[in-house]
């Protein structure tokens, strides 16, 4: 069948399976968008407002779904709003593959109009970024793409479409289907010397992270640490991936790590760590284990032999899958029950925390929702303090998940909840929010309402930048600088865009207002009056500021 680019790219990518795509229309990608109008039902096009909001949406598509997310844009400007999303998926090890229009290969290293060099802009960006100068090899390329966005390390793809690239006529053969992976398993001597090792240690703990586990792969870590009785600890916004009502479980290694888990790390004689990339929030600055050889014994198993060593030198790297090396431990008893239970019991004192001044109380407010969302919510969330309550104050059932950027990309939240209702549209989708945050992509609300995909949003709105806000209050304490927002009437804004809108100002009348957001059928908007005050669940702005002056007097 002859036809051209555009179409053989349509074709190929649901082969393998894409029914979803989120994106902004070009002028550099009409052959892809003319082909997507016969593919209703196939492969859906979600139009977005912005590229940056776009690339989130696949970004967190793909960290929800496991399959890649498809992300659609156009050249220059548009390619450089969505290397936001690049940059989050790559560090939120999500697969996804950006689509982006590219100048003819006529015109190609002329700086023509829009034109760039998308190898080395996303070259250290993305996990692979390449351009295709012949449409017969659109196929190759493609599958390619996939293969390499799911495995290993999961992660971001960048694949640019020269115009002439998608108008040119080809009777190529479209791809069959994807390739039959499987994960990378564990060496049975390797297992054999872990298990060894364990057994040898009397404070061990289990770090776990990644995204990319399957039900089946989560069930059978959980069945192990349970059964052995080791202590859990999630890596940095990873906590979904393991049952948090779980005995073993004993919190997040992340920003505002709590003293337990910061002491659990410390003081652990062996650390077992699956799936883990170590960043600096996990690793609380690379200061919890040494650099470059851990004081703690090291096991690290992991998808990509990249990732094992890479800061770390291991004791015993094991280049395994996740869900394969979890399915292939077997139960091991030793003398670390106490130490276990300690840590659980520290974790359960966590959720605890004086009443918030101001007008929402948001311990009252975390601790009604815990208590109420189903089993199965998705929690998004972008950057900022506010974060600390579906980050730190949520327990995370085995079917409930978080879509949270390690990247620390403020706008993620709104976008990602977008997503989340994309793929899964009968289940209640929660966006916590901060004022300024929910500014960085407030637009998508439209998306939404086109789509027909919205969550519930909830806008902790405190009139400042509050990370910044506290970062400044600590280190050039009363000098407030550029930190206080001047905000729009957000239920106006929301009610435009055709969501239930209502502003919350007194703990008491949350619950009620939730209610009405879950029996709206059009999404909901729910501003939240709180107190700048509240900075943190357990120190004050005010507080924050007065002990970094008495320092300074002390210092002086």
């Amino acid at each position: 069948m002859i036809r051209n680019g555009g179409r053989l790219l349509v074709e190929c990518l649901i082969a393998l399976g894409a029914t979803k795509s989120f994106g902004v229309p070009g002028e550099s990608y009409l052959a892809v968008l003319d082909a997507l109008h016969d593919t209703h039902g196939k492969l859906d096009y979600v139009l977005c407002r912005n590229e940056g909001g776009a690339a989130f949406m696949a970004s967190a598509y793909g960290k929800l779904t496991g399959s890649p997310g498809i992300c659609f844009v156009t050249r220059g400007p548009g390619v450089a709003n969505a290397s936001i999303g690049v940059h989050t998926a790559m560090q939120d090890s999500s697969p996804m593959i950006v689509f982006v229009g590219q100048v003819g290969t006529d015109m190609r290293g002329r700086e023509a109009f829009q034109e760039i060099d998308y190898r080395a802009v996303f070259g250290t960006m993305a996990k692979w970024a390449v351009e295709i100068d012949d449409v017969e090899r659109l196929p190759e390329i493609v599958a390619r793409a996939w293969t390499t966005a799911l495995t290993g390390r999961p992660g971001p793809v960048v694949i640019a479409l020269p115009e002439d690239m998608l108008t040119t006529l080809t009777d190529v053969a479209a791809l069959s289907g994807p390739a039959r992976m499987f994960e990378a398993a564990a060496d049975a001597d390797a297992l054999a010397e872990a298990r060894s090792m364990l057994a040898a240690s009397s404070r061990p703990v289990i770090l776990i992270g990644g995204a990319n586990w399957s039900t089946d792969g989560r069930a059978a870590l959980q069945a192990f640490a349970e059964t052995s009785d080791i202590p859990v600890v999630a890596a940095f916004r990873f906590q979904d991936q393991f049952d948090n009502g779980s005995p073993v479980f004993v919190g997040e290694a992340g920003v505002g790590m709590v003293p337990h888990v910061k002491k659990l790390i410390r003081d652990a004689d062996l650390i077992l760590a699956i799936n883990v990339r170590f960043g600096e929030m996990t690793t609380d600055g690379y200061t919890l284990l040494s650099v470059p050889e851990p004081k703690q014994k090291l096991i690290h198993a992991h998808g990509s032999d990249r990732e094992i060593g890479k800061i770390y030198v291991p004791s015993l790297g094991i280049h395994a899958g996740p869900n394969a090396f979890a399915k292939a431990l077997s139960p091991i008893k030793g003398d670390w029950g106490a130490w276990r239970s300690q840590a659980r019991q520290s974790y359960e004192g966590t959720f605890t925390a004086p009443a918030q001044p101001g007008p929402v109380d948001m311990v009252e407010v975390s601790r009604w929702l815990r208590e109420t969302l189903p089993d199965d919510v998705i929690l998004t969330n972008g950057a900022g303090n506010f974060t600390v309550w579906p980050n730190k104050f949520f327990k995370f059932g085995p079917k409930a998940r978080l879509l949270a950027p390690q990247s620390g990309a403020m706008g993620y939240g709104l976008p990602a909840a977008i997503a989340a209702k994309v793929a899964f549209p009968g289940r209640t989708v929660v966006c916590f929010a901060g004022d300024g945050d929910f500014q960085m992509n407030c637009q998508e609300l439209g998306t939404a309402m086109q789509a027909g995909a919205q969550p519930i949003v909830l806008i902790l709105n405190n009139g400042i930048y509050g990370t910044i806000r506290a970062h400044q209050e600590r280190h050039y304490p009363a000098r407030v600088s550029g930190t206080n927002i001047e905000n729009p009437d957000f239920v106006g804004i929301a009610r435009a865009y055709g969501f239930h809108a209502e502003r919350v100002g007194a703990t008491g009348d949350f619950a009620g207002a939730f209610g009405r957001a879950l029996a709206s059928t059009t999404g909901a908007v729910l501003e939240l009056d709180i107190s700048p005050e509240a900075i943190t669940p357990r120190q004050t702005l005010s507080q924050m500021r007065d002990a970094a002056l008495a320092s300074q007097k002390a210092n002086a």
